[in-house]
């Protein structure tokens, strides 16, 4: 298998009311871009927040004058460590301040993350299968840090034409063993293979990922949310 990564360059700033799906197809456009049956568009949240108006004017510029918004977009606070807040967000995503974010907005303003990102994938993804005729999955992706491990890694936290765990469970490994507790996220994988392309400080918010064998299927980003009962972390 052959997998590529392909920037989607030349898509402007999004202002709010700007229709994403648009945006990305100017950008394939411009980037000489043709989407083939299979492909998968990644898509930065920011750029779909920023349309959905989810920028918020900050009420105090300093290095803490985001707070009051990480408390109001949290459902539940689960630790803090100084200026460090881990919180569960209403869409069930556990990650630093719920998501709020002062990079990629201009000074005195915080990002937001969409209200409901996976709606956004597959308005995205509707539009452009219609438009161009092709079949095609899309994620929406965000930084997160990991429990077990340092560093950011881009995750899924939209998705629309895709099934985000491939399940191994009951299979045989190359030895013959029986898989007990395999289960991939194949769409953390190709979130975190799309960033490569696109980058924190490129101005490139889409990639497209084509070669990749996924399952078809209606998921949803909230599918790879681990339970409470099972989060060894709460």
């Amino acid at each position: 298998m052959k997998v590529e990564l392909i920037p989607v360059e030349g898509i402007p700033e999004a202002s709010s009311g700007d229709d994403v799906a648009d945006l990305v197809m100017g950008g394939l456009s411009a980037s000489g871009i043709d989407l083939v049956d299979g492909d998968v568009v990644v898509v930065t949240h920011k750029i779909i927040s920023k349309s959905e108006g989810r920028v918020v004017p900050l009420q105090d510029p300093g290095p803490d004058g985001h707070r009051y918004l990480v408390e109001r977009e949290a459902s539940t606070i689960l630790r803090r460590r100084g200026s460090l807040v881990i919180a569960k967000t209403r869409h069930g995503f556990v990650c630093a301040n719920a998501g709020v974010d002062r990079s990629n907005v201009a000074p005195g303003n915080a990002l937001l993350l969409p209200l409901d990102p996976d709606a956004s994938a597959h308005r995205i993804r509707v539009r452009i299968e219609r438009a161009l005729g092709v079949s095609i999955a899309v994620l929406v992706t965000d930084t997160f840090g990991r429990a077990w491990r340092n560093g950011l890694v881009d995750v899924t936290i939209g998705i629309s034409g895709l099934i985000p765990i491939v399940d191994y469970r009951g299979t045989k490994d190359t030895h013959g063993n029986t898989l007990e507790v395999t289960e991939v996220a194949i769409a953390d994988e190709i979130a975190a293979a799309a960033d490569l392309v696109m980058g924190k400080a490129t101005g490139i918010p889409a990639a497209v990922v084509r070669g990749v064998d996924y399952p078809k299927g209606p998921g949803r980003a909230t599918d790879m949310v681990r339970d409470a009962s099972e989060d060894m972390f709460r």
